[in-house]
């Protein structure tokens, strides 16, 4: 068979990702700060794009929202690692003794938590918010000055002590070295060794930062930071020592062995612990630099009198982008230079395909929000409890639509109810299942009905994992006990034993 070279024609068909259809997925997935801020830059670089009247510089706006620091609005994520209760989350290892017992003291043995439930006040950033540039309005944030770094305020302290040369620059490795938490975690010897100074004066520059404000930085453990606070406040007492180098105790609740340990009445004790859960684990917490997200509601869920629920998107969310008329009349007319004209008519292409995509976007996030609804009714009506086994592909074959789509609708997005804010996502849960062919169970409620259980219990009455699984299956639910504990313990809830062992200890103390 001999080769030959030849021309073909053949019609194939294949899927190809045009920059539009890019821009689309990308704002379908975006969050709502994100979506004003991206808007703020369209707007800005494309003269045929403007903004509704009731929408004002959209990026000021945003900014607003990166910034904003409201104590009832704000939903930090790093807010939920700090919940839990103050003994059940230690173990042995020091760094972990430190992250868990540093997350917990100001709560007081309160272990709450609200599961995946994210709070924010109001509406987020609202439209009247928002000025125009030509207004004259300002805002007064804009001439408020920025937040001091941890470095700049140890620094300035640092700058005001008559530390000798060599003690000063030991003492500024050590300001630089301090983590988010204000913890120094190099060994001294090493920044001795770095700086050029004797081990004598590394330790007094580190003396010299650990007195500065605030108290308790550059500490190397926990103990010792909780340690550098005691001083301060002249209750650093032989006792106290003592139940600081036996943190892992105060973990089991072993209040026993601890008052053996610190040769203390079981009062004595008490006051004791109380006074280290008034201590602050993170010195350097007032100096984190990440910013405080508010959240902005996407969608809004309200019950109506008749029991049904109105679904409505957030305006505040979602501003309305319009063609300028004016400009888009100037592409037409003949009298515009070559490249004019060529720079104009991509520009309106641009803006009605983002004024398209964002229709497109919120029409989606509507049509998922109505289906979750749908499908979770008996939560929006009666609470957590009556939260359904729901998958992405039991949506998005509901509205047929690609799962995918469906889980770039419900991330980092959110509906504000009655109930709280929360993220979309946290509809989807696992299904656990029920006992006799019944029907199954959602895993965030038999979460949050393992929490119920052990909320209620009393020194006489605490439950074991394998007595939770006993009355779960009474309820309907076919649950091992291997996975009670995981439940457990993502709830920050301790054993049976150590549960058993504070109530008893909390009762002896009443």
């Amino acid at each position: 068979m001999a080769l030959s070279v030849k021309l073909q024609a053949r019609q194939t068909q294949n899927l190809a990702l045009t920059p539009q259809l890019v821009q689309s997925i990308k704002l379908l997935q975006m969050s709502g700060t994100e979506l004003l801020q991206h808007i703020g830059e369209e707007v800005e670089k494309n003269p045929l794009l403007e903004l509704d009247d009731g929408y004002l510089q959209i990026e000021t706006a945003a900014n607003r929202a990166r910034q904003s620091g409201s104590a009832d609005g704000a939903a930090e994520r790093r807010q939920s690692d700090r919940s839990g209760d103050v003994s059940s989350e230690l173990d042995t290892s020091s760094t972990a003794l430190e992250d868990k017992l540093g997350t917990t003291l100001e709560n007081e043995f309160d272990g709450d938590r609200s599961g995946g439930e994210y709070r924010a006040s109001g509406g987020g950033i609202g439209g009247t918010d928002f000025s125009r540039a030509d207004s004259g309005d300002h805002d007064i944030g804009d001439y408020v000055a920025g937040r001091k770094s941890l470095r700049e305020h140890l620094g300035e302290q640092l700058a005001l002590s008559r530390a000798q040369p060599a003690i000063r620059m030991a003492a500024t490795q050590i300001i630089d070295l301090l983590d988010e938490d204000g913890f120094l975690r190099k060994p001294l010897a090493e920044i001795a060794r770095e700086t050029g100074a004797t081990p004598e004066e590394a330790q007094e520059a580190l003396g010299l930062v650990q007195g500065f404000d605030p108290c308790g930085v550059a500490a190397r453990d926990l103990a010792e930071c909780l340690a550098i606070q005691l001083r301060e406040k002249n209750h650093f007492d032989p006792a106290m020592e003592c139940l600081l180098e036996n943190l892992p105790l105060l973990a089991k609740r072993d209040f026993e062995e601890l008052q053996r340990l610190c040769a203390v009445s079981f009062d004595d004790l008490m006051d004791m612990v109380d006074e280290i859960k008034g201590l602050d684990p993170r010195p350097a917490r007032a100096f984190d630099t990440a910013p405080v997200l508010n959240i902005i509601p996407d969608v809004l869920v309200q019950e109506k009198p008749d029991g049904s629920f109105a679904i409505e998107l957030n305006p505040d969310a979602m501003p309305k982008v319009l063609v300028n008329q004016t400009y888009s009349a100037i592409v037409s007319r003949d009298d515009q230079g070559k490249e004019q004209k060529a720079f104009l008519t991509d520009c309106l292409q641009s803006a009605n395909w983002l004024v398209r995509s964002l229709e497109q976007r919120a029409q989606t996030i509507l049509k998922v929000m109505t289906e979750i609804v749908r499908q979770q009714d008996g939560f929006f009506a009666y609470g957590v409890s009556h939260l359904k086994p729901m998958s992405l592909k039991q949506v998005a074959d509901a509205i047929k639509m690609h799962e995918s789509t469906v889980s770039r609708v419900t991330t980092n997005k959110y509906v504000e109810t009655r109930r709280g804010t929360y993220e979309l996502k946290y509809f989807f849960t696992a299904a656990i299942g029920g006992t006799q062919e019944g029907e199954a169970h959602s895993a965030e409620s038999v979460r949050q009905r393992i929490r119920a259980l052990i909320d209620n219990e009393t020194a006489d009455t605490v439950l074991s994992d394998d007595a939770i699984v006993d009355v779960l299956e009474t309820e309907g639910v076919d649950i091992a006990r291997r996975t009670v504990a995981k439940y457990r313990e993502s709830l920050h809830l301790p054993s049976s034993v150590q549960r058993r062992r504070e109530k008893k200890a909390m009762a002896k103390r009443r």
